[in-house]
């Protein structure tokens, strides 16, 4: 149902700006398609699509209260945009019963859809039941995972240690009545249960009446969006990489980074006075940061930042309310408009739009001897924004930068224009949701 709600929202505004719009042509006499109105209707469209994606719609709401709030201030800031464009060129583009219509029917809509998506997950939950073969820490990390970061809906329904779901004499199949009792449809076996010929015969038994058998690694692939180290030896990182083995990929996501920048450059330019008045009053000392990190193939960069600690504080881990950031740094964070002079990096090819943060220097030397395969990151550009970043954040320390890791590689092996466009969608939720640090 997620995949249904999200077309059907963009439809339906569709629908009622095209709907209102030639309702209004149609009385007042005017070719709706020829005129300038058309353009300016469907740019209403496009903003109700960014700004409730922003807000979580359809997907990511999930109560009714939610909805109709995310609902309304999508439609609310969508109107205000536009209206605000309208005085600033001195013209009624739009005409004032279309915006009012389409808001009107927009609303109710979005929180159909949401409730649409919320049902679909639902369901979602009650075919994806899980029975995982696997030592009991690993079964209840995965189980964390599934409820903090997933990309599908499932749910942990019954364990097995390997040494359980070993046929036994006399016909005993553990994992076969583990599997009916829990009214498992998805079968995980981890790397010790492949070994094991009884339970593998068992997992087919199951394969063979319907229920999905998936090692380790493939589920955490398929629903959550990362490669567990745990599960990888070095020969198995050896997939293509988009930027690293297809032509194609490299010069099209180039394209998309140099259009990014020189858009990026242009606000950047706008936001600058403001951000200027804002160090006067809660964030003095320079305004930009610059600082060394690591880049593609090991290279070394000079990344810029809108400062957003005081002057003078060292460059170790951050934290959540670090004490080191000033108000109006906060913000910055909060909004990551503080990432913004980055385009500068993108337009010199240091960066890209998408792909693994890059980190300092002296945390990439510590990290290379600590975690397995870390080096396997610099094969791509480093990004203003990734696939780890969104699905897990900031790293804060060792540990963080481990879990960042095993997304980075999910990103490297399914590295395509669309994830990456699926990224940026996802970076501008985080945005609007304010989920910097």
């Amino acid at each position: 149902m997620t995949r249904l709600a999200r077309p059907l929202a963009a439809a339906g505004s569709l629908v009622a700006v095209v709907a209102f719009s030639l309702l209004h042509a149609r009385a007042n006499g005017y070719d709706w398609v020829a005129s300038s109105r058309f353009a300016w209707s469907l740019s209403l469209w496009l903003l109700l699509l960014v700004v409730s994606y922003g807000q979580g719609i359809p997907d990511l709401v999930r109560r009714r209260k939610a909805a109709w709030a995310a609902a309304t201030s999508s439609v609310v800031v969508s109107v205000g945009i536009i209206s605000f464009i309208q005085l600033w060129v001195g013209d009624a583009l739009l005409p004032r019963a279309v915006v009012l219509g389409v808001a009107a029917t927009s609303v109710p809509w979005f929180v159909f859809c949401s409730r649409l998506a919320r049902t679909g997950e639902l369901r979602a939950e009650d075919r994806d039941r899980v029975l995982v073969v696997a030592d009991r820490s690993e079964v209840a990390l995965l189980a964390d995972e599934l409820a903090l970061h997933p990309e599908r809906s499932a749910s942990v329904v019954g364990d097995l240690h390997p040494a359980e779901a070993r046929a036994q004499g006399g016909g005993e199949r553990p994992l076969c009545a583990a599997a009916a009792r829990n009214r498992a449809s998805v079968i995980v076996l981890c790397r010790e249960a492949q070994d094991d010929e009884t339970i593998v015969a068992q997992a087919a038994e199951l394969h063979a009446a319907g229920a999905r058998v998936r090692t380790l690694s493939m589920f955490y692939e398929g629903w959550l969006g990362k490669l567990p180290l745990g599960e990888l030896e070095r020969v198995s990182l050896l997939f293509d990489i988009g930027d690293v083995h297809r032509a194609r990929y490299q010069r099209l996501k180039r394209l998309l980074d140099i259009g990014f920048g020189l858009a990026g450059l242009v606000v950047l330019a706008a936001l600058v006075p403001f951000v200027v008045l804002g160090d006067l009053a809660a964030n003095r000392g320079t305004l930009l940061y610059r600082q060394e990190r690591v880049g593609r193939r090991g290279t070394r960069f000079t990344i810029l930042k809108l400062r957003t600690m005081r002057v003078g504080t060292d460059s170790s881990w951050t934290s959540e309310d670090d004490p080191r950031i000033t108000p109006f740094g906060r913000f910055l964070r909060r909004t990551h408009l503080d990432e913004l002079p980055q385009v500068v990096n993108i337009l010199r090819g240091d960066l890209s739009v998408v792909g693994p943060r890059p980190e300092q220097p002296r945390y990439v030397t510590e990290l290379v001897e600590k975690l397995p395969f870390y080096d396997v990151r610099h094969l791509v550009r480093p990004g203003l924004t990734g696939w780890a970043q969104v699905k897990y954040g900031y790293a804060g320390d060792e540990h963080d930068a481990l879990e960042k890791l095993q997304y980075e590689f999910f990103y490297l092996r399914h590295q395509s224009l669309t994830f990456d466009l699926r990224v940026m969608g996802r970076t501008l939720r985080s945005i609007v949701r304010g989920a910097g640090r």
